[in-house]
């Protein structure tokens, strides 16, 4: 069960080592984001929730290397309004209605899920997209409606959920290394000049 475990894996990391341009461009574009004031909003349901919500802490806090807070939200992180909306309005809208609240021209909005067909992670895509946002989607494997309607995405071909999770993990940290960088390295050249 463990070898099949990390074969699994083994497999999925080597599929996205093809990705890393990807991942480098999403991580350099995310810092130009954030650097100019934008933020990052990020959403998923379940283990995904727990990957948006991880991502989101590692930019507000810091990932490696010590920098001024970004502005990322995880829009299931305030239960109070997830649960209001929930009841209003449906499930569907729980974070399609945060999304045209939080939401700005310019901003990036992260979708993550395994299969790629919660609904309301694309109705927050679309919501986004309305509004003029950037989507970006973090899926399991391609095609999916998710993957289909933002503009750019990141699908994980594993045949298991746990996979593919481990990789957005990988994801997530890889994106948040990249924003490191990119924003050290500007306030390096800032405090020069």
């Amino acid at each position: 069960m463990t070898e099949a475990h990390l074969t699994r894996l083994e497999t999925a990391l080597r599929r996205l080592r093809r990705r890393t341009a990807l991942v480098e461009d999403w991580g350099t574009r995310l810092a130009a984001v954030l650097d100019s004031g934008g933020r990052l909003l990020a959403c998923g349901n379940g283990g995904s929730a727990a990957q948006a919500q991880h991502l989101t802490a590692e930019l507000v806090g810091r990932f490696e290397s010590e920098r001024r807070p970004l502005s990322a939200i995880p829009l299931h992180g305030d239960t109070s309004a997830l649960t209001a909306i929930g009841n209003d309005y449906g499930a569907d809208e729980a974070f399609a209605r945060q999304v045209r609240a939080h939401g700005r021209p310019g901003d990036v909005l992260i979708c993550m899920s395994t299969s790629g067909t919660s609904r309301n992670v694309i109705a927050a895509a679309r919501a986004a997209q309305a509004i003029g946002m950037r989507t970006w989607a973090m899926t399991g494997p391609a095609p999916n409606p998710l993957a289909g309607i933002c503009e750019e995405a990141l699908a994980v071909d594993a045949p298991v959920t746990a996979t593919v999770q481990e990789i957005h993990l990988a994801v997530v940290h890889m994106l948040c290394a990249v924003v490191d960088r990119v924003i050290c390295e500007g306030d390096r050249q800032a405090v020069r000049t």
